[in-house]
């Protein structure tokens, strides 16, 4: 399944901060289709190649709420440099599924015991 997001990126930089909009792919982790908001990145280079620049991060809002998470840069790849590693992404999945449905993580019920479980209880 190929499910992709709209996220905001923000790229820290020692004294400013560079805004971007892009997709998330949900299925992988990659962030595709990055658009830079008054940033040049053609005339000034991308953000995270400047000596100033100290990190990435990512937002994705559903009705005024927000899921923040720590976006990784690979500076081999250019535009398609951006990405959420696998454990990242799990949590993100996490507390998009629980932004989207209107749930707080406090309230989404955990998951039933496994058999194995279940046997370490009775000991």
């Amino acid at each position: 399944m190929d499910l992709k997001v709209p996220i905001a990126i923000t790229d820290e930089l020692t004294e400013g901060l560079i805004e971007a909009t892009a997709l998330l792919n949900l299925a992988s982790g990659e962030i595709e289709r990055v658009e830079y908001q008054g940033y040049d990145a053609e005339l000034l280079g991308l953000p995270f190649e400047r000596d100033d620049y100290e990190f990435s991060s990512g937002t994705l809002t559903n009705n005024g709420r927000d899921v923040e998470f720590e976006v990784l840069v690979n500076r081999g790849r250019g535009a398609t440099a951006y990405s959420v590693s696998p454990t990242e992404l799990l949590e993100v999945k996490k507390r998009a599924a629980a932004l989207f449905t209107g749930a707080t993580l406090e309230t989404t019920p955990a998951a039933p015991p496994t058999a194995a479980a279940r046997g370490r209880r009775r000991s």
